[in-house]
């Protein structure tokens, strides 16, 4: 049996992780999704604010009282997934620095190949849409929280709610360029980054789409 303590963390986690996913949200979004009571919401998230972890922003509408909504502030990124220390940081620079941009781009290249080559046995045999499904369970094992969709038009959404090397990408964007090339050929579709966080964004969100037939090909077929 679940301990009040216990209870009191989990939910505490569960709002966190809304704030982080779907943010941000107001009191009674966030009971709603929980399925427990605006009050209980309230106390946790007052909780959060104390500790420096959510922030509040009053929203004016047109009709009726302002919204207060609530979002995730930069202190609560280190209570989610992160695979990379500050050494691994520390290590680009000098690379940078001693060899230049070139050096630190062939590693970045190099961990592309390698993962590649590590996760396209599981991609073999299959359709897109299971490609797309497995992918996202790959990157959710590295902590980045994905996951996706299929649109009414045959297209896919994928979106990843956090980046477990978010500050190395944020000063060297080729890992965001690895990372799209290294999913275009797992998938073997068009991708297009649409939003990222290392530029700003909420999440990063790829559109996935079935490449289109060589045209010779289907001319001679």
């Amino acid at each position: 049996m679940m301990k009040k303590g216990q209870e009191s963390g989990s939910t505490r986690r569960m709002i966190m992780t809304l704030l982080k996913m779907k943010g941000p949200l107001t009191i009674g979004a966030l009971a709603e999704e929980l399925g427990i009571t605006e009050m209980g919401v309230r106390r946790h998230v007052l909780q959060l604010e104390q500790e420096s972890l959510a922030k509040t922003k009053v929203v004016r509408q047109a009709l009726g009282r302002p919204l207060h909504v609530y979002s995730l502030t930069e202190r609560a990124e280190d209570h989610f997934p992160k695979s990379y220390h500050n050494l691994a940081l520390e290590l680009l620079r000098e690379l940078d620095h001693g060899s230049g941009l070139d050096a630190v781009n062939v590693l970045f290249e190099g961990r592309k190949r390698r993962m590649l080559a590590q996760y396209s046995p599981m991609m073999e045999n299959r359709g897109l849409e299971e490609r797309v499904a497995e992918l996202s369970s790959i990157q959710n094992a590295g902590g980045y929280m994905a996951e996706w969709n299929r649109e009414e038009d045959g297209t896919f959404v994928m979106q990843e709610y956090n980046c477990p090397i978010r500050q190395v990408a944020t000063q060297y964007r080729k890992a965001c360029q690895c990372e799209q090339g290294l999913f275009e050929e797992l998938l073997g579709a068009k991708v297009t980054r649409t939003e990222c966080m290392a530029e700003g964004g909420q999440s990063c969100r790829y559109a996935i789409a079935p490449l289109k037939k060589d045209k010779t090909s289907e001319m001679s077929g």
